[in-house]
């Protein structure tokens, strides 16, 4: 319990039958960041039992190395590597980059961007940009760009290779990406403001950043898509998913951070689902030979897609579209300064 805020206690409601569908992921190599808690940990833990090296990268903390021994002690024999890597610092993202390299000579068959972060101070990176930003999506678009020769070897030996980003229902607080959030202007973009409602109308503060992360998260997919077929790349599946409304450590960070209050997130976490259930999106994205490119897994579709059955729908035209594309492109080439040629 923190601040007031203690988390449900939910019941999964389709988890296990989903994981026992999976195949045997044997001889795959599978990354994904954010895995100390909640959604990310669910999925590290699911494709290291099914038998994927699971390369796990997390900022360097006392929570990366126990939940690291937990996967451990839970599957002794799992193929499980930890790897630092802190989304706040692009130099931190290429030497995590390099190190996977050296570990994938016979490529990656999957990159999933979960870590995020959600509501947090106006507050900038060591880089100079917004954390949200920078956490969400900045750092993730340098991943896949270090990561892309390894995941083209993966497709050619193996037959297939995916990016999996993880979006949310937050983009549709403003379903206009905004150029200025790519920009090194953190602590410059909006203040502090914690009422959701409030940042909704006025399109400011913390719920406004977080909104246009997770609005980044999908249009990136709908960019690579597209770069991915124009190429001729088409063993490269680029996918996104949301977790409906799932109990995670977000919640818990946004209430210690001023974003929302405990009443707020209890009153949210009623109509959620468990960590489990929420992690069947990206899950789905990552192991499934039926997932489709350019598509978009969750629990439903709208801004009241909170729980449910993972289901499969097309990219929205509010960021499936060339000038949103074009945007976000350019703005995060500009912000890692180097340019992403696919």
């Amino acid at each position: 319990m923190t601040n007031g805020y203690k988390k449900p206690n939910l019941k999964s409601l389709y988890f296990d039958d989903e994981v026992q569908k999976i195949s045997s992921l044997q001889g795959k190599t599978i990354a994904i960041t954010g895995t100390t808690t909640g959604i990310g940990f669910v999925a590290a833990r699911t494709v290291a039992n099914k038998g994927a090296r699971a390369l796990l990268l997390n900022r360097k903390s006392e929570r990366s190395k126990s939940s690291y021994h937990q996967l451990k002690k839970e599957n002794p024999g799992a193929n499980i590597v930890n790897i630092e890597c802190d989304l706040q610092s692009f130099d931190s993202v290429r030497k995590a980059a390099l190190r996977v390299i050296d570990l994938c000579q016979d490529g990656l068959d999957s990159l999933c961007n979960n870590a995020g972060i959600m509501a947090l101070k106006d507050e900038a990176t060591v880089d100079g940009f917004d954390v949200q930003m920078q956490t969400n999506h900045l750092s993730h678009f340098l991943l896949t760009k270090e990561f892309l020769p390894l995941l083209k070897t993966a497709a050619e030996l193996r037959g297939d290779a995916r990016v999996v980003n993880h979006s949310s229902i937050a983009r549709y607080g403003d379903k206009k990406l905004k150029a200025k959030y790519f920009d090194k202007r953190g602590g410059d973009l909006g203040g502090d403001g914690s009422n959701m409602i409030l940042a909704s109308l006025t399109r400011k503060g913390r719920w406004a950043r977080y909104s246009q992360t997770k609005l980044a998260n999908a249009t990136f997919t709908a960019c690579l898509h597209e770069k991915f077929q124009k190429a001729g790349l088409h063993n490269l599946k680029a996918l996104v998913a949301h977790p409906g409304v799932a109990m995670s450590d977000l919640q818990t960070t946004t209430v210690n951070d001023g974003g929302m209050s405990a009443w707020l997130a209890r009153q949210m976490m009623k109509n959620g689902q468990t960590m489990e259930d929420g992690a069947l999106g990206i899950i789905k994205c990552m192991t499934d030979s039926d997932s489709q490119s350019g598509k978009f897994y969750g629990p439903g579709r709208g801004m009241m897609a909170s729980k449910g059955k993972v289901v499969k729908f097309d990219l929205e035209k509010f960021y499936d579209n060339r000038l949103t594309k074009d945007l976000l492109w350019n703005k995060s080439c500009e912000a890692i300064g180097q340019e992403f040629v696919v």
